[in-house]
């Protein structure tokens, strides 16, 4: 068989005809090229918020497993138009659904993880000279529910094929040449990054990043796979490689990223109840299928006890309907607040050293923006700040960190 590359394409380069046949005539080229293609499709541009509107005008809070049905569908309408534009270029191609092309899930419906790949007719189409166009973001439950793998899912389910099938790269194109050191559309200095570690881009991706859903790196770890960020407006581009340097950087700050919308729920003991209503919360946010991308509870010398929960509301698409009824549920234990953003310093070896932090909230007093919470871990530096001074302070991360720093890239606090 032919050395296998996966390709995906974002819901951006699939947003009208034209623009299939662009990412098309890609794929044609790397045919070329002597390759066994995998093609991977997110769904066209706007196309999964518009189904869950409609779903949405019927109840805020639709079931789960129903949305998974819903939502599927726009993937595979890409993987359909794209094989059948393939086809008509002369270029033999067959659409799978995610569940055909052996993606197996656990039972955990709009975040569901990947637990089992069976390629076996990607594996049969390549053997017969076609391009394989597999509907991302879905597989197939254990008990043969169809399931997604929550926003972004389609790079999870590229890199896990390219895993599967010990593909050498992974190329992800989208409407960037590659990941910034910021997102270009709010920061003009944004500059683009060669390479970076999985390690860096997993927690730019945690942090907001929309270049490449963090899920997928994890697969990438496994085999050593090689992602390639690239765009399908400027194919010719360099992008950035996404790959193994563990021992082969210093502690360093590669970017700043954003995210815009997120909830701080903050719980506290009601009548002495201790740890008994922060149960109560977790179980709650557990039957309600809410994510969270940090839950951090302590109990102070005094005894009592309080801690928080950071919700992302565009991975809770029931987000309002939920917090509607947490209000009711919790009347004294919490307090909420919808007005969040989230800003992140990213780079490895990042808490090594103080001065990265110290910084980071020497800045945001200066410029008057108050931080509301903080958090660190190995490659991370994250606040929660007011999202109307976001974009003022992405600026101002990324003028004194990148823009400033000695390298253009980096900043050493030595």
């Amino acid at each position: 068989m032919k050395p296998v590359m996966v390709l995906k394409f974002g819901g951006t380069s699939l947003a009208d005809r034209q623009r299939i046949l662009q990412a098309a005539a890609i794929v044609r080229r790397k045919q070329s090229q002597g390759f066994g293609l995998v093609v991977v499709v997110s769904a066209r541009a706007n196309q999964t918020d518009s189904f869950l509107g409609e779903a949405q005008s019927f109840t805020p809070n639709p079931a789960p497993r129903e949305i998974d049905m819903l939502l599927s569908s726009g993937e595979r309408i890409s993987a359909a138009l794209f094989s059948i534009a393939l086809n008509a270029m002369g270029c033999p191609a067959i659409a799978l659904s995610g569940s055909q092309a052996g993606i197996i899930t656990d039972d955990n419906h709009t975040n569901a993880r990947i637990i089992e790949i069976r390629p076996i007719r990607v594996k049969e189409a390549l053997q017969e000279g076609r391009v394989v166009v597999v509907g991302g973001f879905q597989g197939v439950s254990f008990r043969k529910d169809i399931t997604t793998l929550g926003r972004g899912g389609s790079d999870v389910t590229a890199v896990a094929l390219a895993s599967s099938l010990e593909a050498e790269v992974c190329e992800i194109y989208s409407d960037v040449d590659g990941v910034f050191t910021a997102d270009p559309n709010l920061v003009g200095a944004a500059r683009r990054l060669d390479e970076l570690s999985y390690q860096e881009m997993q927690e730019m991706g945690e942090a907001g990043a929309r270049v490449l859903h963090p899920g997928s790196v994890e697969f990438a770890k496994i085999r050593n796979t090689v992602i390639h960020a690239r765009s399908t407006f400027e194919p010719e581009g360099a992008g950035t490689f996404i790959k193994n340097l563990e021992g082969r950087i210093r502690p360093r700050v590669v970017g700043v990223a954003s995210e815009e919308k997120v909830v701080l729920v903050h719980a506290h003991e009601s009548d002495g109840e201790g740890l008994q209503s922060i149960q109560r919360l977790l179980d709650f946010c557990s039957r309600e299928g809410i994510r969270s991308k940090q839950v951090a509870f302590h109990r102070s010398p005094s005894g009592g006890v309080s801690g928080s929960l950071i919700i992302p509301e565009k991975e809770n698409y029931h987000v309002a309907s939920v917090l509607t009824d947490l209000r009711l549920q919790f009347p004294r234990e919490i307090d909420i607040s919808r007005d969040c953003g989230a800003l992140s310093l990213i780079g490895t070896g990042i808490t090594d050293r103080y001065e990265y932090l110290q910084d980071s909230l020497a800045l945001l007093s200066n410029a008057g923006i108050r931080t509301g919470a903080l958090h660190t871990s190995s490659f991370r530096i994250s606040l929660l700040i007011d999202r109307r001074h976001l974009a003022e302070a992405i600026r101002i991360f990324h003028r004194h960190f990148i823009e400033e720093s000695t390298n253009g890239v980096i900043r050493d606090p030595d």
